[in-house]
């Protein structure tokens, strides 16, 4: 039998099934199963045949349509090289750097820090800052600042502040004095400071104030300078409710090492005479004791004050009652003292000493004061000698109340009726109330009639005083020709708690013309 099969089939999926009469059905197996196969394999034969030159060219038109459109997608969209592109930020920064340099900032230090890529954005920052009052010079000595963007931190920072209650016009200063603060976050960095400040007993409405007298605070970590000055000051025996108050009034603290500045402090006064109780105490009511220098001022003025002849005995309480004295430029002040009295009552300069053993503020006065109550007294008819005793014996006589001097003078020339060596021997008769104290006393002296001295009549508690009014004679013994030496146990007494006020923030007061009431 043949089979015949076209050549050109053009549908090699279809396929033509000539079934052999029966009389053919002898043939074997083995040649049907054969022309089977080779029929099979004619059609894959055909099939790949008939299809290969299609594929062929489908591929070759479709690798030209493909390199065809990236060579378009490359022409169109380039992609620039890295070498470009550090080409093109160099032209900006330079660009952004000529600008600073024409408005007179130094960029120098600006390298590496992250700019605007326009000098345009950079003016807007300039810009911005003079606004806030910094100027060219501010920007120079921490050019850093213009890494700062004005709506991503600048802003932010500075509302809230605002909204704590810092002032707007407190801010030049505050960003010339912390200009770090624009960088920080307000979340992350200063809201957990001011929340920490207000753990330590700060009232919310001091903080801003705290803030504006001491901007570093806000940089600070909280578990490090700050916890540690704060403990170390409850150990030595500051009373912990004092602490906010002394952290209002002196915020400076905070920023204090312990082992570098507070700790030799406290044990150099302690080494002087002073009981660490009475140093607590001392914190307590002058905080800013603790930023006097230990080297260059507190140890130089006590070796002054030895050369001026204060007795080292009397070193402690001459500091316990003027703490002061230990951070002013001492020596000018003495100098001048000594020149003055000297010059106005013939103080010969050896007596200095003991004017500053008695009150040690004395070194503070002004001139003019002092003279005007060296003529009062030379007007109530007291001689040079016996003024110079007086104000030997009483330095506060210096510093009083001229018109209180002048009514208990009154008093005592008219109603009194003493002699002036009484007060010459008793000048202190001027530091006692007329009122409260003078009058009532004299009244029962005359009732009882009794003849003593001021120094015994006024120099005594009224306890004492109702004592010696059951005494039939005077004891000789008990009378004090001057006013009692400074009690350094009175000044470690705790203080009494006082009322609550809704600040504790006070202005420091200028004590140094301060008159004695």
């Amino acid at each position: 039998m043949k089979l015949r099969l076209c050549s050109g089939l053009t549908k090699p999926g279809f396929l033509l099934v000539h079934f052999m009469p029966p009389s053919f059905h002898s043939l074997s197996y083995q040649k049907r199963h054969g022309l089977g196969l080779n029929l099979h394999c004619a059609i894959a034969s055909r099939r790949l045949s008939s299809d290969s030159p299609k594929r062929e060219r489908y591929r070759s038109s479709s690798g030209r349509d493909k390199d065809k459109g990236k060579r378009e997608s490359q022409s169109l969209y380039t992609r620039p090289s890295l070498l470009e592109m550090n080409k093109e930020k160099a032209s900006n920064r330079a660009r952004v750097y000529e600008f600073l340099r024409g408005v007179g900032i130094v960029p120098d230090e600006l390298d590496g820090l992250e700019l605007p890529v326009t000098a345009d954005v950079m003016k807007e920052r300039v810009d911005f800052l003079h606004k806030l009052g910094l100027t060219i010079e501010d920007i120079n000595n921490y050019p850093l600042v213009l890494g700062c963007s004005v709506k991503k931190n600048m802003v932010p920072v500075l509302d809230y502040l605002g909204k704590l209650g810092v002032r707007k016009s407190t801010f030049t200063e505050f960003l010339r004095r912390y200009p770090q603060v624009l960088h920080a976050s307000v979340v992350i960095d200063l809201a957990p400071v001011v929340k920490y400040l207000q753990g330590l007993d700060i009232k919310p409405v001091d903080v801003p104030r705290v803030l504006e007298r001491y901007p570093e605070v806000l940089g600070f970590k909280l578990e490090g300078t700050m916890s540690t000055s704060v403990a170390y000051l409850v150990g030595i025996g500051v009373a912990r409710r004092e602490i906010g108050g002394i952290l209002t009034r002196y915020p400076e603290v905070l920023g204090m090492r312990v082992a570098r500045v507070i700790k030799p402090l406290v044990e150099y006064l302690e080494a002087l005479g002073i009981p660490k109780l009475a140093v607590a105490r001392l914190i307590e009511k002058r905080p800013h004791i603790l930023g006097f220098e230990l080297d260059d001022t507190v140890k130089r003025n006590v070796q002054t004050l030895q050369e001026f002849n204060v007795r080292e005995a009397y070193l402690p309480s001459v500091i316990a009652q003027y703490p002061e004295i230990m951070g002013i430029d001492l020596k000018p002040k003495l100098e001048a003292q000594r020149k003055l009295l000297s010059s106005a009552i013939d103080l010969n300069p050896e007596d200095l000493g003991s004017l500053v053993e008695r009150m040690p503020q004395f070194v503070s006065l002004s001139e003019s004061p002092m003279l005007k109550h060296i003529a009062f007294l030379k007007e109530c008819g007291f001689s040079i000698d016996q003024t110079r005793e007086m104000v030997i014996g009483c330095p506060q006589v210096l510093a009083l109340n001229i018109g209180i001097m002048k009514l208990s003078f009154e008093f005592f020339r008219k109603e009194m009726r003493r002699p002036l060596q009484d007060l010459v021997d008793f000048p202190a008769f001027f530091t006692y109330g007329l009122e409260s104290t003078v009058k009532p006393r004299h009244k029962r002296i005359i009732k009882k009639g009794i003849k003593c001295s001021l120094a015994w009549m006024l120099n005594c508690s009224e306890e004492k005083f109702e004592q010696r009014m059951s005494y039939d004679t005077i004891d000789i013994e008990e009378v004090e020709s001057g006013p009692a030496s400074f009690d350094m146990s009175t000044l470690m007494q705790p203080e009494r708690e006082e009322e609550e006020s809704d600040s504790e923030y006070e202005e420091e007061e200028d004590d140094e013309d301060e008159e004695f009431a």
